[in-house]
């Protein structure tokens, strides 16, 4: 056994207790106090998407890297996300002979968001998300053949730059393993060459800050209760946002965690962490849903117990209600961020379809892998669906307001059989709600991000209020906040690909 004195674990030694990283095992305890007399020059704290990029390039530059890692296994939130990333200038999309650049990457992301999101963040980000991607690519991610592509879920980029992997075997979400795939092997090599080492289960508690207000190192704590304290030049927070934690994502977001999804180990410790030495807190205020949870049942958070497609994917033959059995929204709307926002404006989130059954027969597959059909059997099973032989039966059911919904279907139906124009401008109205039994789904906004972060400038080091950096913080990945990179819409590829993308470059320049 290596001794106290030379804590240096071989790769033999390391692999023993990590069974190639993605196992539940620790470093045994004489191990873990040997390091703390180590000084190391970046300590990671967060082994995931933005944090193992950060990991492997300040390896790659001779420095000395130690990761702490709450979970497990390393991998972070790559285990549960799609992982779509987008980038101008790939092989990719030089392979299909797509013309890109930069400039027009940015000018998408801010037409999509609405200008909202960190103009300097946004601007590293397209200058350097191409090389990032071909990064992957040259270390064996592949993506579908019919990738990339202008838009999958949210709205359309003006070029196809949007890709996925295909999916893990070990993930239902996909691609995040596929990228984890083409990541793991260097983390791997590095940590063979003596230039990594991990610490899995444990948690970072405290951060080290001098009487001048330098940061210094990092207090853990391991899986067995053991506090241990590791000296660093520079500190990267890298631990993920707070979607696992609802207290704390309600607090900064103003709005309930309606759907607990996200990776668990997603709980604010970061964010935390960067507050407690004078860094503060930004971009609440941009939240906005996503587009029919279907929950599993009341509680919240509860969990996912069906999506339904958006008009990104599917041109609606429903209507959408509110509670108050009214229509809110151009059900077609181009911008599924239009229709985002307008569910954001409901009440809890809430917004029920409305069909009949010549629709439910005929319309193409509304719910993510069930075929129509099913919707008639959970109507008589599950709380969030209802039938119903009339539409004054259906709202009492569904608990909407019973004249509000006949009054409106009444509505939509005579315009339509009319050849009156829409009240909202509806376009695509292939029928009429006529034919019971009648059916309603209830849905809620939901998301699996925060969109409260760190604040940090350009060189991503954490900042205070005042602009001033804290010596030595730097932070990367959610724990800055999905608003910072994304702004208050759901970008194609702005969760996964900034994370990536700043983890490389501040392991470049560190």
């Amino acid at each position: 056994m290596t001794s106290l004195s030379n804590p240096r674990l071989t790769k033999r030694e390391f692999l023993k207790y990590s069974t190639g990283l993605l196992s539940a095992a620790v470093l045994p305890y004489p191990y873990q106090a040997a390091l703390a007399n180590d000084h190391w020059d970046v300590i990671v704290i967060g082994g995931g998407t933005a944090g193992l990029p950060a990991a492997i390039f300040a390896a790659k530059r001779g420095l000395k890297v130690l990761v702490i890692e709450k979970a497990s296994v390393i991998g972070g939130t790559l285990f549960v996300s799609t992982g779509q990333i987008s980038g101008a200038g790939t092989v990719f999309q030089e392979r299909k002979g797509i013309k890109d650049s930069p400039d027009q990457h940015y000018d998408d992301i801010m037409r999509i968001n609405n200008n909202t999101s960190d103009p300097v963040l946004t601007r590293i980000l397209v200058d350097h998300a191409g090389p990032t991607i071909n990064w992957l690519a040259k270390n064996g991610y592949t993506i579908f053949e019919n990738h990339p592509v202008k838009k999958m879920a949210h709205d359309a980029f003006s070029v196809a730059r949007y890709q996925q992997g295909p999916k893990g075997t070990t993930s239902p979400w996909g691609g995040g393993i596929a990228i984890l795939n083409a990541i793991k092997p260097i983390v791997e090599q590095e940590i063979n060459n003596g230039s990594i080492t991990i610490l899995l289960e444990t948690s970072a508690n405290d951060l080290i800050q001098s009487s001048d207000g330098e940061i210094k190192g990092v207090v853990v704590e391991n899986n067995l209760g053991n506090i241990l304290e590791y000296r660093g030049e520079k500190v990267i927070l890298a631990s993920g946002g707070c979607a696992s934690n609802p207290r704390l994502y309600e607090e900064l977001h103003g709005v309930p965690l309606y759907c607990q999804m996200a990776y668990p180990q997603s709980q604010g410790a970061g964010l935390i962490l960067g507050q407690s030495v004078g860094g503060y807190l930004r971009g609440g205020e941009k939240y906005s849903p996503l587009y029919g949870m279907i929950l599993s049942d009341d509680k919240v958070p509860s969990t996912p117990y069906g999506v339904a497609r958006n008009v990104m994917e599917r041109l609606p033959w429903e209507i959408l209600v509110n509670s108050q059995g009214k229509r809110f929204v151009k059900e077609d709307h181009e911008s599924v961020d239009h229709i985002e926002h307008r569910i954001g404006e409901q009440p809890a989130h809430r917004h029920w379809t409305i069909v009949d059954q010549r629709m439910l027969d005929e319309m193409p597959e509304i719910i993510y892998d069930w075929p129509n059909k099913r919707i008639m059997d959970e109507s008589n099973n599950h709380s969030m669906f209802k039938s119903a032989n009339s539409i004054r039966d259906l709202a009492i059911k569904s608990g909407l307001h019973p004249r509000n919904l006949e009054l409106t279907v009444q509505e939509y139906n005579n315009n339509l059989n009319n050849n009156r124009a829409d009240e909202f401008g509806r376009q695509h109205r292939p029928l009429p709600l006529v034919k019971g039994p009648f059916y309603s789904i209830r849905m809620s906004g939901w998301s699996l991000c925060s969109f409260a972060g760190l604040g940090v400038n350009g060189n991503f080091e954490v900042t205070k209020p005042s602009g001033e950096s804290i010596k030595n913080l730097y932070a990367i990945g959610e724990v800055i906040g999905f608003g910072s990179t994304s702004g208050n819409a759901y970008v194609n590829g702005m969760g996964v690909t900034p994370a990536l993308t700043y983890g490389k470059l501040l392991g470049e320049r560190i």
